[in-house]
């Protein structure tokens, strides 16, 4: 018996169309594979910003809430001292009554330079997630 005809495969033929078949999954998969890493490493990046832009809005607020009692601590120190110099009841309700109006009206002021630095810090610390989201969106059309 001949065994060197019994071990000789037949080489095995993948049809045409199959192969292409395959050949433009593998494509796919590798275009959605790119597009998808894409996706994450800008995701990352806005990550990094937004994070980043929180970090230093929230820096800002706390300086600015520092700066707000330093004012406040220094009005109440003022106060204090013109009311030791005082001679009279009248006098000393005077001088209160001043202070508070004056008090209310930086309240006022402060109050309002803290709603618009908060403001100003939720927009710029979207305002990275945003344009990531909008680019992404872009990229997927």
């Amino acid at each position: 018996m001949n065994t060197q005809g019994f071990f000789t495969a037949t080489p095995f033929q993948i049809p045409e169309q199959f192969r292409a078949f395959a050949e433009n999954g593998v494509n796919q998969a590798r275009d959605g594979y790119q597009k998808l890493k894409a996706a994450a490493e800008s995701n990352n990046e806005a990550l990094e910003a937004v994070y980043a832009s929180a970090a230093k809005g929230a820096s800002g607020f706390t300086a600015k809430l520092v700066d707000i009692a330093q004012a406040n601590v220094t009005s109440s120190f003022d106060f204090a001292q013109s009311l030791v110099g005082v001679s009279s009841l009248s006098q000393a309700a005077e001088l209160m009554s001043a202070h508070a109006r004056k008090q209310f009206e930086t309240l006022t002021v402060q109050s309002k330079e803290l709603a618009e630095l908060g403001q100003k810090v939720a927009t710029e610390t979207v305002e990275p997630f945003k344009a990531s989201v909008t680019k992404a969106f872009q990229n997927v059309a």
